[in-house]
């Protein structure tokens, strides 16, 4: 399927079709039951009625929202999109309105139930990374729908010739697919399903979807701060990032923090003939490399001194959780093509609940083609730095600041003059980028914990409890300034190509995302 969508104002229009339904729907509301007496199960039972009976709408649905490009700092792109998800939360009877603190939108929605006693907060973002439209097999903005994933040789689906039921090993292309609009399009089908079988949310729902998190959400702190009391809520559960490698659901007590740095090391005042030169000047690649394997060592193991000393360790219910995750080493490695992972043979579920030191990017002459036999004036390494709890940021830059005297580099933080490079033997520029957050972990012993984990493991026996996720979420605007218990909910596919070229989303995690999301609106209530 490749579907190109009508356009109105260079957006896409909303079919005629679906805004007959969504009127009926904010028209007619059916009355709600108390659903106490149904089991998890039974309410799975009942989205998974619902689903395969719709499934044609909520794919279409979901197509037209991804046909919105969506890259944060094109704020008028960002506009649409949230006046689009407004209209689909709004016509389902959420009160509903646009939080902006200068950047980006973020949608607001609440839909409160007469019977609930607690309130939950779901996050989820609809911006996504920029894209480089000649490495997609598919423009990342018109959403195709393959029958089965790209390397495996998928072909484009033909929805004119399918019945109303999909395979659910498809996989639909677009840029956002994985990470992170799913759960937009599936909240709200959700609340179609419960209302047609009469089922009575659990709780008060709240939901922030954030028009900035690919930007690092800048202004999350200040929307927060400006609408004292408007995320209030007893649990936020944070719908982001992708399940585990093995396809079983998990729930995600933790993130890393983060930190960028660019480095720039220099040599002489303008490039210098190699065969001239070579010998005598000062290489800046080369001062880049050696300083860099002074920071690091080949199995990732962090160098500079003082850089493990207030790292959090494992609770034992948290090693408990990782023992009892299957090894997916092997698995990984055949697909990913590795031979021996870094780690010294630590399993991927414990390295990632450490600090990790990644180079992201080099920026220094050329190859190929593009080399030259020149000694560069200048050269640069982005460095991508995670943190975890207890590392404060700002101890972090001191000490990697210490450690790169150390190395007799004389640190600037602005271009430097000619007289500083006659002055000193060997200079450093250093670009800080963004303030940072340690990484944070909700006790997996908590009681709001417990409960979902009991919830949960209703419908998905073989849950996976993961202490700590690998990436960063925006979650210390939320924890600096509420007490709210946070855990995040994972179920995009592993392999969906988050923040790369082809992303994807296999259908059948929006189909399971819909069971998960209902179960948990119309039980955690429960007590």
């Amino acid at each position: 399927m490749n579907i190109e969508l009508p356009k109105m104002n260079g957006r896409p229009s909303q079919p005629k079709t679906l805004l007959v339904f969504f009127s009926a729907i904010s028209l007619s509301l059916p009355t709600v039951s108390n659903a106490q007496n149904l089991s998890a199960l039974d309410v799975s039972s009942a989205i998974t009625e619902y689903r395969e009976a719709n499934e044609a709408l909520i794919l279409t649905d979901f197509i037209e929202l991804l046909s919105f490009p969506n890259i944060a700092s094109n704020l008028d792109d960002m506009a649409a999109n949230a006046d689009h998800i407004e209209g689909l939360l709004s016509a389902r009877g959420f009160t509903t309105k646009q939080l902006q603190a200068g950047g980006a939108p973020y949608v607001y929605a609440e839909l409160l139930s007469p019977n609930a006693t607690e309130t939950l907060l779901l996050y989820a973002h609809f911006d996504g990374q920029p894209v480089d439209l000649e490495k997609w097999a598919y423009p990342p903005f018109t959403p195709t729908l393959l029958d089965a994933p790209l390397n495996a040789g998928g072909k484009p689906v033909d929805l004119e010739l399918i019945p109303s039921r999909f395979d659910p090993e498809s996989r639909l292309y677009a840029r956002s697919a994985g990470d992170d609009k799913m759960p937009v399009i599936a909240i709200a089908h959700v609340i179609d399903a419960l209302r047609q079988s009469n089922i009575e949310l659990s709780v008060n729902l709240k939901l922030i979807f954030d028009g900035e998190e690919e930007r690092g959400s800048p202004t999350l702190g200040k929307i927060i701060d400006d609408n004292p009391g408007l995320l209030d809520a007893d649990l936020l559960l944070f719908c982001d990032a992708p399940m585990h490698q093995s396809r079983r659901a998990q729930l995600v007590f933790g993130v890393r923090g983060g930190r960028t740095l660019d480095m720039t090391t220099y040599g002489a005042n303008r490039p210098l003939h190699s065969g001239h030169y070579g010998n005598w000047a000062p290489n800046p690649i080369m001062r880049m490399a050696y300083l860099l394997t002074s920071m690091r060592d080949d199995s990732g193991r962090i160098l500079i001194e003082g850089y493990y000393d207030n790292v959090a360790t494992l609770t034992e219910a948290e090693r408990f959780a990782i023992d009892a995750m299957p090894d997916v080493t092997e698995l990984l490695k055949e697909e990913l093509s590795v031979h021996t992972p870094e780690g010294d043979g630590t399993r991927l579920e414990e390295l990632i609940t450490l600090p990790a030191f990644n180079v992201r990017g080099l920026s220094a002459g050329g190859v190929g083609s593009q080399g030259r036999n020149i000694i560069l004036s200048s050269a640069t390494a982005s460095l991508n730095l995670r943190l975890v709890p207890n590392q404060d940021p700002e101890t972090i830059r001191s000490l990697i600041e210490a450690h790169i005297s150390k190395q007799g580099f004389h640190i600037v933080y602005d271009e430097p003059s000619d007289e500083t490079l006659r002055d000193h033997q060997k200079v450093i520029k250093l670009d800080w980028r963004g303030a940072g957050g340690s990484g944070l972990r909700t006790s997996m012993d908590g009681e709001m914990s417990q409960r979902l984990i009991k919830l949960m493991r209703q419908i998905t026996p073989d849950l996976i409890l993961t202490p700590s996720m690998g990436g960063g979420l925006p979650l210390n605007a939320f924890r600096s300034r509420m007490q709210t218990p946070i855990i995040v909910l994972p179920l995009a596919n592993h392999d969906n190509n988050q923040h790369a070229e082809n992303e994807n989303l296999r259908l059948q995690n929006l189909w399971d995302a819909m069971t998960v999301y209902g179960a948990v609106l119309a039980k955690f209530g429960d007590r």
